[in-house]
C-alpha cells in the first residue's frame, strides 16, 4: 500500500470517513468537520461555540475528544485505503494541556512511530494491528494548545 493514495481515491476515502464520523452523536454535537489530509496528517476542525467552557475557552473534554477522533480517523482511513474492514479502538492515550484556546479547534493527527505499510501488513497477517498516533490542537498564532499521544488497535470484523 502506498502511503498517499491517488487523489480520486483519497477523495472517496475522505468522503467515506466523513459519512462514518457523522454517525457518531458526539461528532454531530461538537460540529466536527474533516478538513482533509496532507503530508500524512489528517486535519479536523470544530467551532468554539459548542465546545466552550465557563471561561470562554475550549473545553478540555472537547480538545481530548477531537484529538482522539483525529487519531481514530487516521487509522481508520489508512485501513480503508488498503481495502480492509476493521474496527479501530483507542487503547490508551495521554494528553497535555499547554495553553487556553479561545478560537476554533484545529486538530491534526499523524503516525508517531513505525510506518503504515507495517501496520497494514501486520493487520493482514494477524487480523489485528496497533499504531502509535500523535495529535495536537494548534493555537491561532502558532504553537500548540494541547498535545495527544495514543495507541490505537485495529481488529478484523467478524
Amino acid at each position: 500500500m502506498s502511503p498517499t493514495p491517488p487523489a480520486a481515491d483519497a477523495a472517496i476515502s475522505l468522503e467515506s470517513l466523513r459519512t462514518r464520523l457523522a454517525l457518531i452523536p458526539l461528532v454531530r454535537e461538537m460540529q466536527i468537520e474533516v478538513l482533509g489530509e496532507a503530508d500524512g496528517r489528517l486535519r479536523l476542525r470544530a467551532p468554539l461555540a459548542p465546545n466552550v467552557n465557563d471561561k470562554g475557552s475550549a473545553f478540555g473534554g472537547s480538545l481530548a475528544s477531537l484529538m482522539t477522533l483525529a487519531g481514530w480517523a487516521l487509522a481508520t482511513l489508512r485501513l480503508e485505503q488498503a481495502g480492509l474492514e476493521a474496527d479501530v479502538y483507542v487503547a490508551d492515550s495521554h494528553l497535555r494541556y499547554l495553553a487556553p484556546l479561545e478560537d476554533e479547534l484545529l486538530a491534526e493527527a499523524w503516525l508517531e512511530e513505525g510506518d503504515w505499510d507495517d501496520f497494514i501488513t501486520t493487520f493482514r497477517r494477524r487480523g489485528r494491528a496497533r499504531c502509535q498516533v500523535a495529535a495536537c490542537v494548534r493555537l491561532p498564532g502558532g504553537g500548540e494548545a494541547t498535545t495527544f499521544g495514543g495507541r490505537f488497535v485495529a481488529l478484523a470484523r467478524t
